[in-house]
């Protein structure tokens, strides 16, 4: 039983059968966030705010202006819903927490909350991936072009590249919900396989996740790929290059952002507790739900031509 202040209770456990099965998290790592509470909710409010304005506003544009429905368009509309879905599942169980005099979240609505947390960052990845194909057809097959990359051979991958990642991660978190766990402190925002009693029982989960980390690593090196053989072919050629300054850049831009998000997260797993103070863990481990989000919508709309023109027009209708 975890008694607040307020002599409210919350059960964090459930005895049966001489074994501990969890049904309450407390987030220890929000421990130290309490004196500046609100602060903190009025700048992630704030935030939040600003990705789904930012990231409603270009998708709606997107599906409304028949003159965007192009594949990299199409492609950029999926990019942003599915910023509009990622932090759908973190900020508003966030922003509570901050305003909460004790922070704790059910068994299953964690599995939940990471289940989007990481299927949103996967299919980033396979967006990203698929732009960068997209630009390779685009630029070195122009001729090829519009009879590969049709409207609705687009739309089909692209919910491909949705519907995978998101079955990839929901094994992951099956794997982890048959773990039992010894514990019901979490000190990062959303990590449970730490938690498990026996590093044995987490065999066949590390397997898993290997298997879907080299994955994504392949996702990577093909991207990786793609723009050396772009940035290769582009400087042979002015027009070429003209193009690739327009439409690749954003790629490119928006590549860095979640690869240097990523990176960091992942030397904050390694090394976080060891360097960074909690508050400082806090951010590095949520900032892929902030930086990308927010830089994205922007790159683009500044970016991109026809989309840049579009929000100029609806903004002087609208203030005019």
């Amino acid at each position: 039983i975890l008694r607040t202040g307020s002599g409210t209770e919350f059960s964090l456990s459930l005895i049966m059968n001489n074994v501990s099965v969890i049904t309450m998290f407390f987030l220890s790592g929000l421990n130290e966030t309490v004196n500046h509470r609100f602060v903190l909710f009025f700048l992630s409010l704030l935030c939040y705010c600003i990705i789904f304005l930012l990231n409603l506003a270009l998708t709606v544009t997107i599906i409304l202006d028949k003159n965007l429905h192009e594949p990299m368009y199409i492609l950029l509309c999926v990019f942003c819903m599915n910023a509009l879905y990622g932090t759908a599942g973190f900020y508003p169980k966030f922003l509570w927490d901050l305003l909460s005099p004790v922070h704790v979240i059910s068994y299953y609505g964690c599995l939940i909350q990471t289940h989007v947390v990481y299927s949103f960052a996967c299919i980033d990845v396979s967006i990203l991936t698929l732009m960068a194909f997209d630009r390779y057809v685009a630029i070195c097959q122009p001729l090829k072009y519009h009879s590969f990359m049709s409207k609705q051979r687009v739309i089909k991958v692209a919910c491909f590249s949705w519907f995978t990642p998101f079955c990839i991660v929901a094994v992951n978190i099956f794997l982890t919900s048959r773990l039992k766990l010894c514990s019901s402190y979490i000190s990062r925002l959303f990590f449970i396989v730490t938690l498990a009693c026996s590093r044995a029982e987490t065999i066949i989960n590390s397997i898993v996740a290997y298997i879907t980390i080299t994955v994504y690593v392949f996702h990577g090196l093909f991207i990786v790929w793609s723009y050396v053989y772009l940035i290769k072919t582009c400087v042979k050629s002015t027009e070429k290059r003209a193009k690739f300054m327009q439409t690749c850049v954003p790629h490119l831009l928006s590549l860095l952002t979640f690869l240097v998000t990523i990176l960091f997260d992942v030397m904050n797993i390694r090394l976080g507790s060891i360097v960074l103070p909690q508050t400082l863990q806090n951010f590095v481990t949520i900032e892929f739900l902030v930086i990308p989000p927010i830089m994205n919508p922007l790159i683009y709309g500044f970016k991109l031509t026809k989309i840049k023109k579009r929000i100029c027009t609806v903004m002087f209708f609208i203030f005019r």
